[in-house]
Parts: C-alpha cells; sequence; structure tokens
C-alpha cells in the first residue's frame, strides 16, 4: 500500500548555493528543499510524496501554485516535482508539530517512522480525469483478478535494492499511456481502465481496439489449450489523444507489462510467450541481469538508468524492474518489483 504521507527520518540538510532561505532535506530515497532551519537533521518529519493531493487546510496554504479543482477530488493542492535554485524537490516535508492532528505521536521515537498518516490528514492520490471517465461507460470496480497497476517507486524505498538479492532480474521501459486490462473468468470477459471495468458500447476506444484484435477468442483458445481456468493481461495503452502521446504514435498499441494464470503472476518467460499466443506486443525489455545492486548500488544510479528517449524522441517515462520469477515481497504485499520514474520526464511534462 503506497503511503502518501507517512512520518519519516530526514538523514541530511544541505545548503544550496546562492540560497539564503531555502536548503535541501534528503528523506528516504527524496530530496525536498524545505525553509532553512524549519527541519534539522535526524528530526522526524511528515513526507508527502508526489501526486499526493493535500487538502484545502490552512498548513498547505503556501502551495497557492499547486491549486487544483478535480472534478474527481474537488478543491485541493497536488504535488509534483518542481525546481528551485537548479536543485529537485519531490513532494513536501513538514514538521509533525504542524498538525494537531498528530500530538500524539512521539517525535523522538524510531517506533514512529514509516507511520501512514494520510488519511489522517485528508491525502488522497492525485488522479487525472482521464483515468477516471474516459475508458467508456462504467460498470463497476475492478474484478477480483485485476489487480491496480501501481508500482512503489524506488526513492520511496530505498532499501528494496537489497531485496533483489541475487534473483535474476530484468528492465523494462515504462511506457507513457494508460493503464487497461483484459481478464476471462468464471463471471466472463472484462475491459478494465485504471479503476473500472468498461462496458461493449462502443464508448470506449480501449475496448474497440481489442475487438478489432478478436482478442476474446484468442484468450478463449489459451485457457482451451493450456487447461486453465483465469487469464489476465495488463498493459500501457498508448494512442494519439492519451497522455499527450509523448511516444508519437500515429495509431494505438497496447504494450503488456503483466500477464496472469490462475490468480499468479507469470515469469518473464511465460509472459513473453501469452504475448505470442495472443499475438498481442509486450514493453521494451531493455535488460536482462542475476545481481541488480552490484550494478545498481544506488537509488541515484536506478535514476540515471531510468533516463533516456524513446524511439520517437519523447522522454521516456522511466523503467520498470522486476524479478524474472516472480518472489513474493511482504513489505510490498505483492511481488517484488519497483518503478524508477525519469526525473528529466517528471520536469519536462510537469509531473
Amino acid at each position: 500500500m503506497r503511503k502518501l504521507a507517512s512520518i519519516q527520518r530526514v538523514w541530511k540538510i544541505e545548503p544550496i548555493d546562492g540560497a539564503d532561505r531555502i536548503e535541501l532535506a534528503h528523506v528516504l530515497g527524496w530530496q525536498c528543499v524545505v525553509n532553512k532551519g524549519q527541519i534539522q537533521p535526524m528530526d522526524l518529519a511528515v513526507y508527502f510524496e508526489i501526486d499526493s493531493f493535500l487538502p484545502m487546510r490552512s498548513e498547505f496554504s503556501f502551495l497557492e501554485s499547486s491549486y487544483k479543482n478535480s472534478p474527481i477530488l474537488g478543491e485541493g493542492y497536488r504535488l509534483r516535482t518542481m525546481k528551485f535554485r537548479g536543485q529537485l524537490s519531490q513532494g513536501l516535508l513538514l514538521p509533525i508539530s504542524m498538525f494537531p492532528e498528530l500530538s500524539g505521536i512521539d517525535s523522538t521515537s524510531d517506533d514512529a517512522i514509516g507511520r501512514d498518516v494520510s488519511e489522517i490528514l485528508g491525502v488522497r492520490k492525485w488522479e487525472i480525469e482521464e483515468r477516471a471517465t474516459t475508458g467508456g461507460t462504467i460498470i463497476g470496480e475492478l474484478p477480483p483478478d485485476v489487480p491496480h497497476t501501481d508500482e512503489v517507486r524506488v526513492q520511496a524505498m530505498p532499501e528494496i535494492l537489497d531485496l533483489f538479492g541475487d534473483y535474476p532480474y530484468y528492465i523494462s521501459t515504462k511506457m507513457d499511456g494508460s493503464s487497461h486490462s483484459c481478464s476471462i473468468d468464471g463471471d466472463g470477459f472484462h475491459v478494465t481502465g485504471h479503476n473500472y471495468e468498461y462496458s461493449d458500447d462502443g464508448k470506449s476506444s480501449f475496448y474497440e481496439f481489442i475487438k478489432n484484435l478478436d482478442l476474446e477468442t484468442k484468450m478463449r483458445e489459451y485457457l482451451s489449450t493450456f487447461h486453465v481456468n483465469t487469464l489476465t493481461v495488463q498493459g500501457e495503452f498508448c494512442a494519439p489523444g492519451i497522455q499527450k502521446n509523448r511516444l508519437k504514435l500515429t495509431t494505438p498499441k497496447w504494450y503488456v507489462f503483466t500477464v496472469r494464470i490462475d490468480g499468479k503472476r507469470t515469469s518473464l518467460d511465460e509472459m513473453e510467450s501469452v504475448v505470442t499466443f495472443l499475438g498481442l506486443d509486450s514493453v521494451p525489455i531493455e535488460e536482462k541481469g542475476t545481481n541488480l545492486k552490484s550494478k545498481y548500488s544506488s537509488v541515484e544510479s536506478i535514476l540515471e538508468r531510468a533516463d533516456g528517449e524513446y524511439p520517437n524522441g519523447g522522454k521516456k517515462e522511466g523503467i520498470v524492474i522486476r524479478t524474472i520469477e516472480p518472489i513474493y515481497c511482504p513489505e510490498l504485499g505483492g511481488p517484488l518489483s519497483f518503478k524508477a520514474v525519469n526525473n528529466k520526464y517528471l520536469l519536462k511534462n510537469g509531473e
């Protein structure tokens, strides 16, 4: 579960050249610009991740330039990557003492580190209207075998590099589009977006796309051929009109990044086999290896690896790193994996 607002240790404060009123604070694998003297090294503070949507309250009134009035979330402040005096600032870091609701937290105790305070402070994840409304006519929530596709960012969990150990891993390109899935289970064939299932009524461009591929027939053929009960295919739908079409495509493409068979995520090899059987495209696989941390020893090296461009020249959104064979991670409550978003992409696109 992603912690949009949490109690974290500030492990370093650095000056910013030429800046008298601000300085740079480091928390987890992130860095944030803060008011000088407001937070000290090794303090506990409230860290709000980028993509958080903060409520309208006096503690956040200085974020006037980040004000949004969303048809989904209402009024509030959206946190995104910014730059001050040449330094990236990713998220927001504020003293615990600013929030009366947190008065019961012992700011000197390590026991408070990592505590999720998102609900207490009314913090929600920023959702753009497109993801919730343009997939077609909504007929329900996601089916049971279609999990939300939102992997942890490496900065939010730097220790994840250690968790990979000697497990063989692969790096795939994070395609810049909209998450869509197709699944077959005992209740039939399902087509979904990021949050909802959609009706086959001609109003979903993705539904029309997979109908043209005759994907339901091919998926049912797979079930019959390999004697399995459920099949879920998840991918990024990229096309003109979606997310500003930063891949610069002229026709729609669906890049598969996850396949689930009978409720379990498949290995990379099995995913690619299913993708071939169905006549689909997988996300580009950039690299395979056997010891992640021996090659990428820090968050900074992972972020450097995430930099790059799509073949047509647009800034690449980033990368996703997974184990080749799915490994359950208790800290994540699911398979071991994470994403690293290209900072240049974030700055260029105001994310």
